[in-house]
């Protein structure tokens, strides 16, 4: 506040989350503070709308109101500087604030930007050297922007000690008392993962359910929509292409995908309300720094396990563009909730059985877990190598503030993340969807000598993915797949069964054997996981 007084004096100052601080106690005095900064002091509580009226008001009154322009006293041979600076100055722009002018032409790290205010700069220079020279002789001007802000930060500390009251003294012992635990390097990383773990187990558990109703609601309406289109006596290649294609691809993609946003995207926000994504950060600032990277890209990283495009827009929050293209670049490398089921099916086909109960649920949860750490690391490792190579720079800092922690506001939370997130995302995943179902279905009723061509695109990829531990159908499911993971498993269903549109198969004994039968073994399993989580971005995402 004090650093744009120092600029202008048409300047409101809003107190937000005056709410937050009655709670704790805290008097902050309006007037004593308008008094002091010579400018207006609004109370507002902008979550609970309170202060908006009064904020109006004072905008139409401040905006035609001439107002003393408020100072700060620097260290005093600074002042001097300013002072003789500031006196031989013309300007250009006859409304800007000469003495900001003088701070900014004295200070090594902006001088060069303010020239062009002057209309005398060369006069101008020749005293600047004469004052820079006086204060590199008392040994100020290498110092010179470390005197200015803690004189500034001196000046603040005072403000606010004239300006607040605080009655209850121990207000900050309860949250420092959870930030104790929840910052601790080891109890908080601990609370951390136990936490996110919960979160991905209520995803993927909770999903289950209306996923399968969406799924059922689908399989009526490609009924209702084939049975409509026979009364009108379609052709049945085009209600095939309609309703096996473009619909059945749909109804996969919102079956899918909807459920686990749903859930994900409002208990993600509510973590972000309560103040604990911060801390989070804090946790895994450490070893992003340590990859050359932004801090930030632990946020952007989390928001990847609901969804991958969700994780590439969030990266709009670090600041470095070369950090937010390593932050975009390997948001791929989390697992999203598309890929969720591919894992978890592969896994249970595959890798259950071994054991006894419970020690088998154990040792699956345990893979999966597995795999979601290796994915964090492999992020670490290609943010390290990009750092290091084509995306060479300095790594960035940022003030990490911990907010307090403070009771969510539900419903907006739900509402928001729900329209903001949750139906944005599925809109862009269905617009790709639509021409992808049309495509697949295509390539697996269009024959050449009575081989469709699926099938002859999955033979010639077959000894390039048998180089990875794959197979064509499975190579080709990944790329058909490219607008939405979802529909991944569903076209190796097709691609092994030489149906013309996409099954899927429940019974995961049947899966197991279906794959068995077309040559999977243990290692191609393995391989199909490393690939599902390395491999290139949705079309969304993209």
């Amino acid at each position: 506040v004090i650093q744009t007084l120092e600029i202008t004096n048409q300047v409101i100052v809003i107190l937000n989350l005056i709410d937050e601080a009655e709670k704790k106690q805290i008097e902050v005095k309006a007037d004593i503070l308008e008094n002091i900064l010579k400018v207006p002091v609004v109370k507002m509580s902008a979550r609970k709308g309170i202060g908006f009226q009064e904020l109006k008001d004072t905008i139409e009154y401040t905006r035609d109101k001439t107002q003393e322009l408020f100072s700060i006293q620097y260290q005093k041979d600074i002042e001097e500087a300013i002072k003789q600076i500031e006196s031989k100055i013309i300007l250009k722009d006859t409304s800007l604030n000469k003495r900001f002018i003088s701070i900014k032409l004295l200070d090594p790290k902006t001088r060069n930007q303010f020239y062009k205010h002057l209309d005398n700069a060369d006069i101008v220079q020749k005293f600047l050297n004469i004052e820079i020279n006086r204060l590199e002789e008392k040994g100020i001007y290498s110092r010179f922007e470390e005197e200015i802000v803690s004189t500034i930060e001196v000046k603040a500390k005072a403000i606010s000690k004239q300006a607040m009251t605080y009655h209850e003294s121990s207000y900050q012992e309860k949250e420092l008392f959870f930030d104790r635990i929840l910052t601790n390097k080891y109890i908080g990383t601990l609370c951390m993962l136990v936490l996110l773990s919960i979160i991905f187990w209520i995803t993927i558990s909770g999903a289950n359910i209306p996923s399968a109703y969406l799924a059922s609601l689908s399989e009526y309406l490609q009924t209702y929509l084939r049975t409509l289109f026979l009364s009108w006596n379609m052709n049945a290649g085009v209600i095939s292409f309609v309703v096996d294609g473009i619909v059945r691809t749909c109804g996969w993609v919102i079956s899918v995908m909807l459920p686990p946003m749903a859930i994900f995207f409002p208990l993600f926000t509510l973590l972000e309300d309560f103040g604990y994504l911060p801390r989070i950060a804090f946790h895994l600032d450490g070893f992003f720094h340590k990859a050359q990277t932004c801090g930030k890209q632990a946020l952007t990283m989390c928001m990847g396990f609901g969804c991958n495009a969700v994780g590439v827009s969030g990266a709009r929050i670090i600041d470095s563009p070369r950090e937010r293209l390593i932050a975009i670049i390997t948001n791929t490398f989390v697992p999203c909730n598309g890929r969720f089921p591919i894992l978890i099916s592969i896994i249970t086909m595959f890798f259950s059985g071994m054991f006894m109960q419970p020690a088998d649920s154990l040792i699956q949860t345990l893979m999966l877990t597995g795999i979601i750490v290796f994915s964090v690391c492999l992020t670490l490792f290609i943010s390290y190598l990009l750092s290091k190579t084509i995306l060479r720079g300095v790594t960035s800092s940022f003030t990490l503030e911990l907010p307090p922690y403070r009771k969510p506001q539900i419903t907006k939370v739900i509402i928001r993340s729900i329209f903001d997130r949750t139906l944005f995302v599925l809109g862009r995943a269905i617009s790709v969807a639509i021409p992808a179902g049309a495509i697949i279905w295509l390539l697996a009723n269009i024959q050449m000598q009575d081989v469709t061509l699926l099938s002859i695109i999955s033979s010639y990829l077959d000894p390039f993915a048998k180089l990875m531990g794959l197979d064509g159908v499975i190579l080709l499911a990944f790329l058909l797949g490219f607008p939405a993971n979802e529909i991944v498993v569903p076209i190796m269903i097709m691609g092994y069964m030489s149906s013309g549109y996409m099954m899927d198969i429940t019974d995961l004994t049947a899966l197991r054997d279906l794959f068995i039968n077309n040559g999977w073994t243990w290692v191609t399993a393995i391989c199909t996981l490393l690939f599902s989580l390395v491999h290139f971005p949705c079309a969304t995402t993209l």
